[in-house]
């Protein structure tokens, strides 16, 4: 198993991370992101690829529902 690395004093000044991702929407992209609770970026990525079908569900079920929020799916990780 691979292990993360520590996170940088930069992360760490940063907070918990935020995976930006886009999502087909007919001919055009829809931007969204995705605000983890992770202290690094690659751990918040592999959440992402992890749960890809879940997170992209959610930003379909958003799309669908309208909840965009300046030109963004903001979706939120409990």
């Amino acid at each position: 198993m691979r292990k993360f690395p520590k996170p940088t004093e930069q992360e760490i000044n940063e907070g918990p991370q935020a995976v930006s991702f886009q999502i087909a929407n007919g001919n055009a992209r829809q931007d969204c992101i995705l605000q983890t609770t992770f202290p690094t970026r690659m751990q918040a990525h592999k959440y992402l690829l992890t749960n890809w079908p879940t997170i992209e569900k959610m930003a379909r079920d958003a799309l669908a529902a309208g909840t965009i929020e300046g030109g963004q799916i903001k979706l939120v990780m409990i």
